[in-house]
């Protein structure tokens, strides 16, 4: 080759760096085309075009121009789907390169669909998709589980799976977002393990160039948490790969240059995902195939795009090369620790971050929302896992959580999980419109006492005072001696798989609420729940933050069950534990054949002798019963009505807070629960006299909508709304907060 000859690279970003570089290595003129100025392609550029990447006709005009002057000689892409643009500026300039039509059908979807049904190439049974209606009308032909994606996208942007009719709505919303034309293909899932594979094409040849294993995560999105290279799958299955491979792309006329296919292996064989013409991204094409093999397809490919052929594709190299994604918690990402220790350990080739100090960053959905990567060398694969959980261990993504987090976004992803059988996080939670019963989130029967936590609060309104000294109210308080930033504390709730629909295990339900209470500065309670060793699982959860938590036990007949559970929390160090008497025949321990059962207070004494713990009865709705917990020398109690998942037909807590608040304030803690939906609900709790509050579904779609900085972004809103109620209403801290206060409409 002649030094003076000229190739054109399209992308000037991270991806097609190393195809630049290779560029340059081969003494040739690069020019970068890329709409951004700031590209990093344009630092080792020798001439820069800037134009979109997928302005097709702006690109061509360019080139033209371009070329007028200084002569280009090949053009090519890598990591980026911008196969349309190079056939297109290869065609118009008369450059080797595949035909516009053929790279049409590599980029879109349901193009590429129909070109493979037609050469007979295996594909899972799909239907192009431009409205809600035509998804519907599908389903008559098309079988559950499904996929919808943009015909037109790269990178699993806008790709989610659908289980059911009932998820179709919400998928095609999520869908449609990351569409540019509008147009979606619907299939069917295909099941099986999935890999990528590059491939070479030229004088009627097609070379495989790497086979790697992916891993794909986190349904119902399809995040691509890395890849192994070589693949470990059989020599057989590999053949099969190469095949159906090698098909797909004579199917769509890639008989000049690169493709990229994306091939799951399927109970019923091999079938196409996906074929790109274009090398891949992912890191594959740049970093782990040559790692792995020594062999460099960057300048395999740009010798093709010149009108050559490659040289060098013999494997030299038999290693082991992975790449993985590093995700950082959702939120402000305020500093990266680590990372220049991470890249000094052996093994680790490159870690790029995407992402900037002071971004935001969002939990995934796609392949472009990931905070970085890493490129690990090895002998085996064992070994270079075992250096990627050293880098897991090294770099520590600092993040303020709370702050990305959008109200919209959490409920709208709660809705997702939770699915319409189990919860629809309604506006107003009050179970008015509730999309369950017990097991599920509702209340029991046609939840009346559900419904009268929230009316029974709503009678009453907050009256404010405005002429008087200025106050700038605390809201510390404490709990059996804990200290608490807010009053707030988090409601028991256990069946996680049970009552919502499995959106997360029971122990990642306990860790997020106790994590996410104890960064809020309160506690979170846990539910031992109905399986008898559950329990187990909390014990283990509230370990995790050093005991910092409370647990609440099921009334169960056999008494040798809750000493077991309390002995083995006060090995654990929490702060308080207790039983929720009001669950007597609760329907989810009926439906388990477990016995509950209610008990006199002498009974109950010897239970609390047990342990050494401040003990607490919760379930109290009538003034004989908190004036026995006091006679009984229980630590405190919280006024509930299970929230109105035991017995229909009860009063809101708000209509007998005030009685039992009359009978025993100052001689035992008195909180309560039931229809708090606001800091101005808590409000009124502490007005009528209770000392601290708990609340339940709230938490629950918090955590299931966003985790951890979930539950911390409730518990924060709802404090600022006390802190605001309370200074509006003349209160230094939360003790002033009185009945007079309020004004009882029905009064």
């Amino acid at each position: 080759m002649k030094e003076s000859r000229t190739i054109l690279i399209i992308g000037g970003g991270l991806l097609q760096v190393p195809i630049i570089q290779t560029a340059k290595t081969m003494q040739l003129k690069v020019v970068v085309a890329d709409m951004n100025p700031d590209s990093i392609g344009f630092r080792i550029a020798d001439d820069q075009i800037i134009m979109s990447t997928k302005d097709v006709e702006g690109m061509v005009r360019e080139a033209k121009r371009y070329a007028k002057d200084k002569p280009i000689h090949g053009v090519i892409t890598a990591g980026t789907d911008a196969s349309m643009t190079v056939a297109a500026v290869a065609n118009s300039l008369d450059l080797p390169g595949i035909r516009f039509v053929d790279a049409e059908a590599c980029s879109n979807k349901v193009k590429m669909r129909k070109r493979l049904r037609e050469h007979n190439v295996p594909i899972p049974n799909f239907a192009p998709v431009w409205n809600i209606q035509d998804a519907r009308d599908a389903l008559e032909y098309l079988k559950f589980p499904l996929v919808i994606k943009p015909a037109d996208n790269m990178g699993a942007r806008g790709v989610i799976k659908i289980e059911n009719r009932e998820e179709m709505q919400a998928a095609f919303k999520h869908a449609k977002k990351f569409c540019p034309t509008g147009e979606l293909i619907l299939e069917e899932y295909m099941t099986g393990a999935e890999v990528s594979v590059d491939a070479l094409s030229y004088n009627n040849n097609y070379r495989m160039t790497g086979i790697a294993d992916r891993i794909i995560e986190r349904e119902p999105f399809f995040i691509e948490m890395g890849h192994n290279m070589p693949s470990n799958l059989s020599k057989q299955t590999l053949d099969e790969v190469e095949r159906v491979m090698i098909a797909g792309m004579k199917a769509l006329g890639i008989n000049l240059g690169a493709g990229k296919g994306d091939i799951k292996i399927t109970p019923d064989g091999v079938k196409v995902g996906e074929i790109a013409a274009r090398l891949s991204g992912g890191f594959m094409s740049a970093f782990t195939y040559p790692l792995s093999t020594g062999v460099n397809l960057n300048r395999a490919a740009i010798l093709i795009a010149m009108g050559e052929e490659p040289d060098n594709l013999d494997p030299v190299l038999n290693r082991v090369s992975i790449e993985r994604s590093l995700l950082a918690r959702p939120g402000k990402l305020l500093a990266i620790h680590g990372l220049d220790v991470a890249k000094r350990i052996d093994g680790v080739n490159e870690i790029f971050i995407q992402s900037q100090i002071g971004e935001i960053i969002k939990d995934p959905t796609n392949n472009i929302e990931k905070t970085g990567h890493v490129i690990i060398t090895a002998d085996h694969l064992i070994d270079a896992e075992s250096i990627f959980k050293k880098v897991q261990e090294t770099i520590r993504f600092e993040v303020d959580e709370v702050f990305g987090i959008s109200e919209k976004e959490m409920n709208q992803n709660a809705r997702m999980r939770f699915g319409r059988e189990v919860c629809w996080v309604c506006k107003i939670c009050d179970g008015s419109d509730c999309a369950s019963s017990v097991p599920g989130m509702g209340g029991i029967g046609v939840m009346e006492t559900f419904q009268d936590n929230s009316k029974s609060l709503s009678e009453y309104q907050i009256l404010p005072k405005y002429i008087r000294e200025n106050t700038i109210p605390t809201i510390q308080s404490h709990f059996l001696g804990y200290p608490l930033e807010t009053p707030i504390m988090g409601a028991p709730m256990t069946g996680a798989v049970t009552n919502m629909n499995g959106a997360m295990t029971d122990e990642q339900y306990a860790d997020i609420v106790l994590r996410g209470f104890v960064e809020a500065g309160s506690l979170a309670w846990l539910g031992d729940g109905a399986t008898p060793d559950k329990y187990k699982l909390m014990i283990n959860s509230l370990s995790k933050v050093n005991g910092k938590g409370i647990l609440i036990c099921k009334p169960r007949e056999d008494e040798g069950l809750l000493r077991e559970r309390m002995q083995e929390a006060e090995r654990a160090g929490i702060v308080a534990i207790g039983m929720d008497i009001d669950a007597v025949n609760f329907k989810t321990m009926v439906l388990k054949n477990l016995n509950s059962i209610s008990r006199e207070i002498k009974v109950l004494e010897k239970i609390r002798s047990f342990t050494k713990l401040p003990f607490i009865l919760k379930g109290i709705m009538d003034t004989s019963d908190a004036m026995l917990a006091v006679e009984g020398g229980f630590s405190a109690i919280v006024v509930s009505n299970h929230g109105g998942r035991v017995l229909d037909g009860l009063p809101g807590t708000a209509r007998v807070l005030p009685k039992i608040v009359e009978k025993v304030k100052g001689k035992i803690a008195i909180s309560v629960d039931g229809g708090i939906r606001s800091g101005m609900d808590a409000f009124k709790m502490l007005a009528l006299g209770a000392e601290t509050v708990l609340i339940g579904r709230p938490v629950a779609i918090a955590a299931v909508g966003a985790d951890a900085a979930g539950v911390k972004f409730l518990i924060q809103k709802y404090s600022n709304e006390l802190k605001q109620t309370l200074s509006l209403t003349a209160c230094r801290n939360i003790a002033d907060a009185k009945p007079d206060m309020l004004f009882r409409k029905f009064d």
